[in-house]
């Protein structure tokens, strides 16, 4: 059978960052920026903290957990972050306008799934920017970055139910609370794409099985080990379970 593979987007294969300080730059300019930086912390230990919510009393943007985190590495106030995120929901297409977080992944993990006949899914929670609708905005992308015909669900459910529902063997995504949710409704290995130091992955990920990894691209070689072992006959593969292959999440 073809291995079933989900994929989320942003903060795993897109880069909402990048795309965030180009419109940022645009609204309030380089210089505010730099200062907004120099007055925070490095960017890396924002990243490592993305699975603890800042409370505040100011009100906070209306968008999904990733662009949170894309947005507090940016150093903006809340009020500036509400009047960016307003901001990017009027530009056109804007979900079509972000880079690969690794130039070409997109192409490998197409060819990956061409080669072995892989079902891959994308899943996002992506909000609605002007113009075309998020679904195919994403599709858009996902195909001028070399994957054709991609299936792209925009979702608002829990993605473990909707893991289990797609019967998928295996999901990568950037979000810790997401990985858990994956990890425990359904049957799925699940990949977390860490963007900090490893040793700071929380303990409860590692205990129900998610691997963590720095890049997608160790993700995809997990993936296609992963594919190896499931096409070996069932004493092999029997073997390598008993004995540690590295591959089993």
């Amino acid at each position: 059978m073809p291995l079933r593979v989900g994929f989320d987007l942003d903060g795993t294969v897109a880069d909402m960052y990048d795309a965030l300080h180009r419109e940022a730059i645009k609204l309030f300019g380089e210089e505010a920026l730099r200062k907004a930086a120099y007055k925070a912390k490095k960017p890396q230990e924002v990243r490592g903290e993305q699975s603890n919510k800042k409370e505040s009393s100011e009100p906070e943007p209306e968008e999904d957990a990733t662009t949170t985190v894309a947005m507090q590495e940016l150093h903006l106030t809340a009020r500036q972050q509400m009047q960016l995120w307003d901001h990017v929901k009027k530009v056109e297409n804007f979900w079509s306008t972000l880079p690969e977080l690794e130039p070409g992944i997109i192409s490998r993990i197409a060819k990956a799934a061409r080669e072995r006949r892989w079902e891959v899914i994308f899943l996002t929670t992506r909000p609605a920017t002007a113009r075309h609708l998020v679904q195919l905005q994403s599709q858009q992308w996902l195909e001028a970055h070399g994957f054709q015909y991609p299936s792209v669900y925009v979702v608002q459910r829990s993605r473990g139910k909707i893991a289990d529902a797609l019967h998928l063997d295996a999901f990568v995504d950037d979000r810790p609370e997401n990985c858990l949710d994956i990890a425990v409704e359904s049957k799925a290995k699940v990949i977390l794409i860490w963007h900090g130091d490893l040793k700071d992955v929380p303990a409860g990920a590692k205990r129900l099985g998610v691997r963590p990894v720095n890049t997608i691209s160790e993700a995809l070689r997990i993936l296609e080990q992963l594919d190896d072992v499931r096409n070996q006959p069932g004493i092999m593969k029997s073997i390598k379970r008993a004995f540690g292959s590295g591959v089993d999440l």
